[in-house]
């Protein structure tokens, strides 16, 4: 490989780090995702963004500058904003779970709505890039002649580089790629009355550019170095795990992220009813099937605020909660019921609008009951989401924050009936950018993982506890929002 850094802008933090070679990581930071809220939601706030990217370079000792090659950018999927051709934005740079474009959605027939999974392999929703797009055009008007639109990861190339482009991976995330054609759908953007020109060229994660003179004396970079779009972060994760065929990717993060490679996008009636996402690989060369539940690592910040505890009380309470159930000792009649929708419900509903529910409680209730309440409904909610795929996995690779949780690992092993493949190494989606611009593959083993495996008395106890609940727990999940 060769020498890179790698940023990864994520929904909580942005990931900065660098590695050298042989893929050792020399040196990273994490920041919180700078933002602030404009009349209609939530935004970059790309000076601050960009600002800690040039500190994070400049930080650098002078000899790790020089030997950066690569910069490689990965980040969330759907965020982005209408960016002119001198670089100026034309419209603010959306977060990806805003939704002030989703009225432009509202008029399309059910027939629309199946042609547009059927051409793009995603489901209407407000979440993806198109309805952004013609929102930030409207609202643009004249300002908006020659602008185009990128993702954030793109932006911060285009700022980098001066020029403008998208990668696949991300491009797919924006519900106006034609999957069978590898280009931009004329027929899917006039559904909201976009012309093709607001979309930029498109490129594979493959693809890089040089640096601008000035970009590379404002961070003491060389002018030789390339700048490399490595696309979606679930599915850079996925080269990062070296995910093989019958292989899922659990990538967690502030949501939960559930991903198979295939050798084509599954587009039948069944798939669209569950409204998985299909998507282009970062390289190009094979198709993605994606999940995203809401409600991942944000659980954590939900739970202290709920329960009044700091960072630290609540890591213990789940060590406790976990030591408790190897055990044997918890009373899983006794746990209340929860459907941990914090932050909206995952597939097959996707429905932004819905809320958690706490079913169950008594005046014996303690705070350990909910916390493990809470990750037993994640895991439920985990395996529903798992059961809509047409593919069954063979194995399961755990990249991301999770990696850390070991009640939350081991009642997904035992609920599932299958054994996890944990990550020790915490970048696994920047080792993955790294791997894209260098153009070289990588070892799983690399990431030193580790087994959670099943214990066949807890598997069969969670499946006959599962048996007297179900009822209940697909009465809450019918719940109206």
């Amino acid at each position: 490989m060769l020498p890179t850094i790698t940023v990864d802008v994520g929904t909580t933090s942005v990931k900065l780090c660098l590695f050298d070679e042989t893929g050792v990581l020399l040196a990273s930071a994490r920041q919180d995702t700078p933002t602030v809220t404009d009349a209609w939601g939530e935004i970059y706030d790309v000076a601050r963004l960009t600002g800690g990217i040039g500190d994070f370079i400049r930080g650098l000792a002078p000899a790790q500058r020089a030997s950066v090659e690569r910069i490689a950018i990965t980040g969330v999927g759907e965020s982005g904003g209408l960016v002119r051709a001198d670089l100026s934005l034309a419209s603010p740079m959306i977060l990806w779970h805003d939704h002030r474009g989703a009225r432009y959605l509202e008029a399309l027939s059910d027939d629309e709505r199946s042609r547009v999974y059927s051409v793009t392999g995603l489901p209407v929703n407000g979440n993806y890039g198109l309805s952004k797009i013609a929102w930030a055009v409207d609202n643009a008007g004249g300002s908006a002649a020659g602008a185009k639109w990128l993702n954030i990861s793109e932006y911060l190339a285009a700022l980098m580089t001066g020029q403008r482009w998208s990668e696949y991976s991300l491009a797919s995330r924006t519900m106006a790629l034609d999957l069978s054609t590898a280009h931009w759908s004329a027929e899917i953007a006039a559904l909201v009355g976009l012309d093709l020109d607001v979309f930029p060229d498109l490129r594979t994660a493959a693809s890089g550019s040089a640096v601008t003179t000035a970009w590379a004396n404002e961070t003491g970079l060389s002018p030789d170095v390339a700048v490399y779009v490595a696309g979606h972060d679930h599915m850079v994760g996925a080269i990062g795990a070296e995910l093989r065929p019958g292989e899922l990717l659990n990538s967690t993060g502030t949501t939960e992220g559930i991903l198979f490679t295939r050798t084509a996008p599954s587009l039948d009636d069944r798939t669209a009813k569950s409204k998985l996402a299909n998507g282009i690989s970062c390289d190009g060369s094979d198709f993605t099937l994606f999940a995203s539940i809401p409600t991942g690592g944000s659980a954590f910040a939900t739970l202290q605020g709920m329960l009044g505890m700091g960072a630290g009380q609540l890591a213990a309470s789940i060590d406790e909660v976990h030591e408790s159930y190897v055990a044997g000792t918890l009373d899983l009649r006794g746990v209340p019921l929860v459907l941990p929708q914090f932050r909206g419900s995952p597939p097959p509903t996707k429905n932004a609008a819905a809320r958690g529910i706490i079913a169950g409680l008594r005046t014996d209730t303690t705070a350990v009951d909910i916390i493990f309440g809470c990750f037993l409904g994640m895991t439920l909610q985990f395996r529903d989401v798992l059961e809509l795929f047409p593919d069954r996995a063979e194995s399961v690779k755990v990249i991301g924050p999770a990696s850390k949780n070991p009640l939350w690992l081991q009642l997904k092993a035992d609920l599932l009936g299958t054994p996890l493949s944990v990550s020790s190494f915490p970048e696994v989606v920047s080792r993955g950018a790294q791997a894209l611009a260098s153009q070289t593959g990588t070892d799983w083993s690399d990431c030193a993982p580790r087994e959670v495996a099943v214990d066949d008395a807890r598997h069969r106890q969670l499946a006959e506890w599962y048996d007297d609940i179900r009822p209940m727990w697909e009465h809450l999940k019918g719940a109206p929002s």
